[in-house]
């Protein structure tokens, strides 16, 4: 297995949530592809927040893309020269109004390998509590929710969860916390 030349690009989009970049590669057999498009995104955080008497803080959102409404942990992306941590915890407290806890990184995982060039660090976060009102951005209109394991459970199950690496996250804090 050997890596792809890359014999040159060019930036075909720049802006503050997304670069697109056209390369020209060249593979280990030889073939030239001269517009494979590499997507150039920041760091994504995701937290599975779970409060002090156990329930899991979760958001409903509008999602353009799929032009629906998804339930969804908090998740957000880092500044240019902020910690994924610092990120997750910044993230949590702006959304939902929760903080605290006993942090530890969960997981890490690629949103999509072949043309994302970022990572998505999931958090998770025991015993946070609320100590604020949620401070969401102008773009941002987000219900929040406190559930149990079982709601969240129905929700990955029924498909109003669809965010493969939120699902991923969460698929494996259930299989670690089966009752």
């Amino acid at each position: 297995m050997e890596k792809w030349d890359k014999l040159g690009y060019e930036y075909v989009l720049d802006s503050k949530w997304l670069k697109v970049r056209k390369d020209v590669v060249r593979l280990p057999n030889g073939v030239t592809l001269d517009d494979f498009f590499v997507l150039e995104y920041p760091t994504w955080v995701n937290v599975i927040a779970i409060t002090e008497d156990g329930f899991l803080v979760m958001e409903r959102q509008y999602r353009h893309g799929l032009e629906r409404i998804e339930y969804e942990i908090c998740a957000g992306t880092c500044e240019e020269g902020e910690e994924p941590l610092i990120s997750a915890q910044r993230e949590l407290l702006e959304e939902t109004g929760y903080a605290g806890g006993e942090w530890t990184l969960y997981g890490i995982s690629a949103p999509n390998p072949a043309a994302m060039t970022n990572l998505n660090y999931t958090y998770l976060a025991k015993g946070v509590k609320k100590v604020s009102a949620p401070c969401q951005e102008l773009s941002e209109d987000i219900d929040i929710s406190l559930m149990t394991l079982e709601d969240v459970r129905f929700l990955m199950d029924s498909g109003q969860i669809t965010q493969g690496c939120m699902l991923a996250m969460l698929w494996k804090y259930l299989a670690c916390n089966k009752k």
